[in-house]
This record gives C-alpha cells, structure tokens and sequence, in this order.
C-alpha cells in the first residue's frame, strides 16, 4: 500500500506542478520571441559596419564576424531589458551615428535631406526671375539703330505727305 500511496502523491504533484511548468516554459517562449521579434526590428534600423553597407539583419557576407558580433550584442542589451533608446545610443556611442540606417535629422544631417529639394527650386526661381527681368528691361529701353540725320528725316515726312496727297 505504501507503494501505491506514494505512487499516488507523485501523480498528484505531477498533476500540480505540470501545469506550471507548461505555463512556465511557455511563458519563457513568449518572452524569447518577443525578445526575437524586438532584436529583429532594432537590427533593422541598424547598418553593419563591416562594409557591405547592409542593414545588420540582412548582412549576407560570409563569415562576417561584424554583424555576428554586434547581433550578438544586441540580443544581450535586449536580455538585459534596455530600452531601445537606450540600445540604440549605445550602438551610436560605439560605431557612430553612421550606424543607423535613418539618421536623425538634426544639424548638419537635416541640411542633407532638405538641401536637394531647396537648391533645385531655388535655382529654378532665380532663373525665372533673371528671365523677367530681362524681358522687362527689353521692352522699357527702345531698339537703339543708327542716327538718322535730321534732313533726311525732314525730307522723308515731306515725300510721306506728297504721296498720300495723290
């Protein structure tokens, strides 16, 4: 009887505990592939800085020790829990801000996405204002020709007077 006594206590405590380790166990898969899912887009807005000018996720070299020692990185920042601001500026400390796929847009980086749109329309409207101005100028200064001299100019009006008379 002892046997079947004890035998029954461990079904009992298997039947008590098993349930928690499943909830345990899974409740760890869920934080992992949280942890996965939140590696994978923080890499994403990362480049690899081995060269390859890849975004660290997708870094396709061979062997690339690089991007395998920086995701490595990565997860652990991830296990322990940092933000991903914190994360982030830790990787811009570390590599510089030539680690980020967008960097921000501030300073000398904002002028680089605001620059090509402003100088092609700048130019375009300082070409348009040298245009008109010149068209301007055209039509208010009268074609200069040669001076004609006043005798001839006398006796041309006279001839222009004869011949509408007749």
């Amino acid at each position: 009887m002892t046997n079947q006594s004890h035998g029954r206590r461990v079904a009992h405590s298997l039947g008590a505990v098993l349930p928690a380790l499943v909830l345990a166990l899974s409740l760890s898969a869920s934080l992992s592939a949280q942890q996965t899912e939140r590696a994978k887009r923080l890499g994403g807005r990362m480049m690899c800085v081995c060269g390859c000018n890849e975004i660290l996720t997708a870094c396709n070299h061979v062997g690339c020790t690089t991007s395998h020692a920086m995701l490595k990185e990565l997860d652990e920042r991830i296990a322990r829990g940092d933000s991903d601001d914190l994360v982030l500026q830790s990787f811009i400390q570390e590599y510089g801000p030539t680690v980020l796929v967008d960097p921000p847009k501030t300073g000398f980086t904002g002028l680089v996405w605001v620059v090509p749109i402003v100088a092609p329309l700048l130019a375009l409207w300082l070409v348009w204002e040298l245009v008109r101005r010149w068209r301007r100028r055209a039509t208010l200064t009268p074609a200069a020709g040669p001076e004609i001299p006043s005798d001839l100019l006398a006796r041309a009006r006279h001839e222009a007077g004869r011949d509408s008379d007749e």
